[in-house]
């Protein structure tokens, strides 16, 4: 049983497992952090794109990030209180054994310790060409959304790009030229890039999804969620992953706090497996820095 008192993961899928794991590889190698905020975004019934996601920051000042708006965990977060001074350790665990709301704050708290680990180990990913993963759409494409990204479906269509978005909600399902909304994920078959939201980490569905890519030449994956370790992930068939870069921690908690834009508290970076130089290679750099 969780903390909460429902029954928690016997089994975490493989992923959940690796980032888990590597997670508790980096704080036993740098040595245990604690938990110095936990900050979440106010309760609304509308919130703007920003007010989607809670912080943990570390005894150390790294930050890391994770979408709360999954079966009612921002509400549940608000409800528990404070964890400021438990062990990031602690909080890993309930990533990967816990309900949604531990889940959520170890998918932060893991990546925390992933900006932990590329800050000693002097490692700084590219900025984002887009917003998309530099998906670089052009004509001929044929385009696969996991998740709706209106700007992006505008683009595609201004271009003649078919796009074919897969969704979870019955009442978003349409079909108009150039555009498919559907509840199967079949019709993404013979789409050749895909963009996916880094929900995936927490809803336990990336395995499952990402049988559906393999013939894409492109796939990215975009998401304040996905600053943790990315070697699962290209290992899964991604090809890109855009996340955030928290740059001033200060005002970037503080503006979580109130659901406000971050603006240049922030930045948005891309790794690809070109230019990243894979986990162990920078837990071995960090330890010997």
């Amino acid at each position: 049983m969780n903390r909460s008192g429902a029954t928690a993961t016997a089994t975490p899928p493989p992923v959940r497992r690796w980032l888990a794991e590597a997670a508790l590889r980096i704080d036993a190698a740098l040595g245990p952090a604690r938990v110095a905020r936990a900050v979440l975004p106010p309760l609304a019934e509308q919130p703007g794109k920003e007010g989607e996601f809670c912080a943990v920051q570390l005894d150390c000042g790294s930050v890391g990030l994770a979408f709360t708006l999954i079966e009612g965990t921002l509400a549940t977060l608000h409800a528990r209180g404070q964890s400021r001074g438990r062990a990031a350790a602690e909080l890993v665990r309930g990533y990967a054994e816990g309900d949604m709301a531990e889940r959520t704050l170890g998918l932060a708290t893991i990546n925390a310790l992933t900006r932990r680990l590329h800050d000693r180990a002097g490692y700084a990913p590219d900025g984002s060409v887009d917003s998309f993963g530099a998906l670089e759409l052009a004509a001929g494409d044929r385009l696969g959304m996991i998740g709706h990204f209106t700007p992006l479906i505008r683009q595609a269509r201004d271009l003649g790009v078919p796009v074919t978005v897969l969704e979870l909600k019955p009442e978003l399902v349409r079909e108009e030229p150039g555009l498919i909304v559907t509840l199967d994920p079949a019709r993404l078959a013979g789409c050749d890039k895909i963009v996916t939201t880094s929900t995936l980490l927490l809803n336990d569905t990336l395995e499952a999804v990402s049988a559906l890519w393999r013939g894409a030449r492109a796939v990215a994956m975009v998401g304040p969620s996905a600053g943790c370790p990315p070697d699962p992930l290209f290992a899964a068939g991604v090809t890109t992953v855009g996340t955030a870069w928290v740059e001033d921690a200060e005002d970037f908690l503080a503006r979580v706090a109130e659901g406000a834009r971050w603006g240049a508290s922030s930045r948005k970076v891309t790794l690809t497996p070109q230019q990243y130089p894979g986990f162990d290679a920078l837990l071995e750099k960090a330890r010997r820095a």
